[in-house]
């Protein structure tokens, strides 16, 4: 249920971890494997090594890549949170707030027990400057248009705001989740990655580009200091060395694993595999519908039905994951099963939109290196397209690339690659993600019915509402029918670690919470 207004004080991300059930065979669930610790004494001190492949880039923070996401997770705090399975938030640097009944005000109790690393004592006026922050569009926050939405702030009172709204926003609550709580006086360090000063349970204490981050407990942290001493973020570019690493106790955590190596880990050693339940990541086939051949609906039409999205996920991904043509998790209001087969794999149904659609140039088709996987779901891609009569090219891409791409629409024609979002009130996606922004997408689509399904649901206050329902239903329609994203399979990404490690969980954004986190027997 969405909450609208709420007094409770956070329960902790550990307990609400103990709903999530954990679906892939082999796995067992996060609180039996890394949640809980049951069985094992809790141990204080030790730093927590994480390995994983990108380094940092402080231009790019708000984006949402797995280094950024060590800062934003570990040293900044949020308003609220939500659990990872569910929209019902709760409380966090809020204590409590209210929606006003239009929509256009929104009523913040904060803490008063907070400091930021540096001592100094969080107020409202930290509020205002963190969402006027993220409000800038060079700094590619991907809800940059709600917190716009914003055009007054009170902060009278140090431990109460009441934010003013040009209009009513369905998604206020999932800003209010995102967006890090940032020191005002420390913003030239923050934009150069010098230093980060928050509010979190660790403190940054350094970075080395290309090999590593440091953090280090912080002691004074207002939900209890953290069991670790510290936190070693290390930058390792081939997967099969990290895993390696992690085998031979060199490593305590990767922040992901494919299939392959985790249904082997599971099976065959005592490490632990752990699903990251309720932050699903849908690989999708974009299309820039600016490139040649790719304006006509008909071509991307046939590359939906060309595709064999089952092939993807089996032979890939051994079925880690479910193919659907909707984005949406079971829990969204947005969630429609009736309307997830709307296509499927259908050769000759591709070949007659083919020859509809005419000639037809060359195609590139770009996806993000560093995986053997992606390299294997752009072949096969290719492969199936051929099948249809549509010939492509491929094109291999570092992850900065990719990522300056997604941001300035410039792909020549294809993509893969996974978008998030999903897992948000549903205006979320259409308003903020980068592929998905009906003003402007990486797509470089546009269309009034569109926009007009999107801005139906976002003023839409309450977003289980009979008007956000029927908002959704005509924004599904628009995604089916115009296949500018053409979705391909939802996995939820997976963890590997230590048997010693215990206590780890994580927010909806997918960033760890590591606060009750320690390593035992």
């Amino acid at each position: 249920m969405f909450s609208r207004t709420t007094s409770v004080r956070a329960l902790p991300v550990l307990a609400l971890c103990l709903a999530a059930i954990l679906a892939l065979a082999g796995c067992r669930s996060a609180v039996d494997r890394a949640g809980s610790g049951a069985g094992a004494e809790v141990t204080e001190g030790g730093v927590l090594r994480i390995g994983d492949a990108g380094d940092l880039t402080p231009a790019s923070l708000y984006a949402g890549a797995p280094a950024q996401t060590m800062i934003t997770g570990l040293v900044y705090d949020t308003l609220i949170t939500y659990p990872p399975d569910s929209l019902d938030a709760q409380p966090a640097l809020a204590e409590s707030w209210q929606v006003a009944p239009d929509g256009r005000t929104v009523d913040i109790e904060l803490r008063d027990d907070v400091t930021f690393h540096d001592g100094r004592p969080f107020t409202s006026a930290d509020v205002q400057f963190s969402l006027t922050t993220y409000a800038d569009p060079t700094r590619a926050g991907q809800l940059a248009r709600t917190a716009a939405l914003i055009t007054g702030y009170d902060t009278a009172d140090p431990h109460a705001i009441t934010l003013e709204l040009a209009q009513p926003a369905g998604n206020i609550l999932d800003l209010l989740e995102i967006v890090p709580i940032i020191d005002r006086h420390t913003l030239a360090d923050f934009d150069t990655g010098r230093g980060y000063n928050g509010t979190g349970a660790f403190r940054f204490t350094g970075w080395k580009p290309g090999v590593s981050m440091d953090f280090e407990a912080n002691e004074h942290y207002w939900g209890g200091a953290p069991h670790l001493d510290g936190v070693e973020y290390v930058i390792v570019p081939d997967p099969q060395t990290r895993i390696s690493q992690l085998r031979t106790g060199q490593l305590d955590l990767l922040l992901s694993v494919a299939p392959r190596d985790a249904d082997a880990l599971a099976a065959r050693s005592a490490l632990q595999v752990v699903t990251q339940t309720g932050v699903a990541h849908n690989w999708y086939l974009g299309a820039n519908v600016r490139a040649p051949g790719l304006s006509d609906v008909r071509l991307r039409r046939a590359i939906a039905y060309a595709v064999d999205s089952d092939r993807l996920l089996g032979d890939v991904y051994q079925g880690h994951g479910t193919v659907a043509d909707l984005p949406w998790p079971d829990y969204s209001p947005a969630y429609d099963a009736s309307r997830n087969t709307t296509y499927g794999h259908d050769v000759e149904r591709a070949r007659a939109l083919v020859a509809e659609a005419g000639e037809i140039p060359v195609i590139p088709i770009s996806y993000t290196t560093g995986s053997l996987d992606s390299e294997a779901v752009a072949q096969i891609i290719q492969a199936d397209l051929a099948a249809a009569g549509i010939e492509t090219t491929l094109q291999p891409m570092d992850y900065p690339t990719t990522l300056e791409h997604l941001i300035g629409g410039t792909f020549g024609g294809l993509w893969i690659t996974a978008h998030t979002y999903t897992q948000y009130t549903p205006v979320t996606l259409p308003t903020g993600a980068f592929p998905f922004n009906a003003h402007k997408n990486t797509s470089n689509f546009t269309d009034p019915d569109y926009l007009r399904a999107v801005e139906s649901a976002w003023r839409a206050v309450d977003p289980n509402s009979r008007e956000a329902q029927d908002a959704y239903r005509a924004l599904n329609t628009e995604l089916l029918d115009n296949v500018f994203v053409i979705e391909l399979f939802n996995k939820e990404n997976e963890l590997a670690m230590s048997p010693a490690l215990h206590g780890v969980t994580w927010s909806k954004r997918s960033e760890l919470d590591l606060s009750d986190a320690y390593l035992g027997s």
